[in-house]
């Protein structure tokens, strides 16, 4: 059984999630013992620091010079009772040393330094770089773990996308080889009742059908493999189909075809397939007509390369107008969810354009406008 992406997608997050926790936690238990053994190294280091300057002329100081020089990786300021530093060691040349002293005295509790009867001096550090590393870690761990994340479900979808891919094309192409002989035989019978009943009212009607029927045969076919792109008149071709759709609907549904930029036909030409793209327009205008129950009014946008079709229907929810495209994904009891996946498909991948909702309302007034951009 497959595991569907929603669940894959759940799956892969939890384990990040678990992983980012488990390394957080690690890191911020390392950090604070790293910190105290820091804390104790400097304390040993302000006493090795005390013995060196209330040293006697005849005390042996290396054990305690070693202390001093061993501290290679933690920056420490030694300062005196007025906060005017002292020493400093393991300091880039470039650091302003009182700046950072001050703003270590308003956040540290220093350690202090008896050197004398009545005077005290006071060392401030700061992390050593490990311990900076250490702290920035989980961080960098998440941002690690989260981009993995992203990519493998970049390419499990990847995935899943072309393999629906070649099932689609292959069912297209099998619908196509299953359409062809009926087609041919109806085109025959055709041609039979043409010859024998010249002037019946019916036969232009049959033959409009049937040219209907050979043109779905074509579009079934196409899909799967790249098409013919072709100089399209996008104004020419909007018609047509209106036309067809017009003749095969309830005359309580009104279509109204406009042309906002009639002043300028070239501009209507595109490279398109016509066969793929009345396909989309089609479904678009069936789902338009189903929407309004039959009644309504249907309105289709010419401006450019940008064709809107706007309906007088129930609307779709806010949350449905990304999952509608989703293949599968339908609100009509005796729908497959596949004609605007199709069409995205068709849109997006053989004319390299975008269709989406544009606006649609669920509350009076009602109704849903899809754009398409070629």
């Amino acid at each position: 059984m497959k595991t569907s992406p929603y669940i894959l997608r759940i799956v892969l997050l939890l384990i990040a999630f678990v992983i980012v926790v488990c390394s957080a936690l690690f890191s911020t238990n390392l950090a604070a013992r790293l910190r105290n053994e820091e804390q104790k190294r400097m304390e040993i280091w302000a006493e090795a620091t005390r013995r060196l300057i209330t040293a006697q002329p005849d005390d042996e100081l290396d054990f305690y010079l070693t202390i001093i020089e061993n501290n290679t990786t933690i920056p420490v300021y030694m300062t005196d009772a007025e906060g005017n530093c002292i020493i400093s060691r393991n300091v880039s040349p470039n650091t302003d040393i009182q700046k950072k002293v001050n703003r270590l005295r308003e956040t540290q509790q220093p350690i202090e330094v008896q050197v004398g009867r009545g005077i005290t001096q006071y060392i401030y550090y700061e992390n050593s770089t490990l311990l900076t590393l250490l702290t920035w870690f989980p961080y960098v761990n998440m941002a690690v773990v989260f981009l993995f994340v992203a990519i493998a479900l970049l390419f499990v979808f990847t995935i899943q996308e072309a393999e629906q891919d070649r099932v689609w094309a292959g069912l297209s192409k099998e619908t196509a080889h299953q359409l062809g002989t009926p087609v041919s035989s109806l085109n025959a019978w055709h041609e039979i009742l043409k010859t024998n009943y010249p002037d019946d009212q019916l036969i232009p009607e049959m033959d409009a059908d049937l040219k209907r029927l050979t043109i779905i045969a074509d579009r079934f076919s196409k899909v799967g493999s790249t098409p013919e792109l072709t100089p399209t008149n996008l104004f020419a071709l909007l018609n047509d189909t209106v036309n067809y759709m017009r003749k095969r609907t309830s005359g309580r549904v009104e279509f109204e075809l406009r042309n906002v930029q009639i002043d300028h036909p070239s501009e209507e030409l595109v490279m398109a397939n016509p066969a793929l793209l009345s396909w989309v327009i089609e479904n678009l205008l069936r789902n338009a007509v189903d929407a309004m129950d039959g009644a309504g009014q249907i309105t289709i946008t010419l401006s450019g390369r940008t064709i809107d079709i706007s309906d007088t229907g129930k609307g779709i929810p806010r949350r449905g107008w990304h999952r509608i495209f989703l293949p599968g994904f339908t609100t009509k009891e005796r729908g497959w969810g596949m004609g605007l996946s199709l069409s995205l498909r068709i849109i997006r991948t053989y004319h390299h354009g975008r269709i989406f909702v544009l606006r649609s309302s669920t509350t009076p007034p009602t109704g849903t406008t899809f754009r398409i951009e070629l």
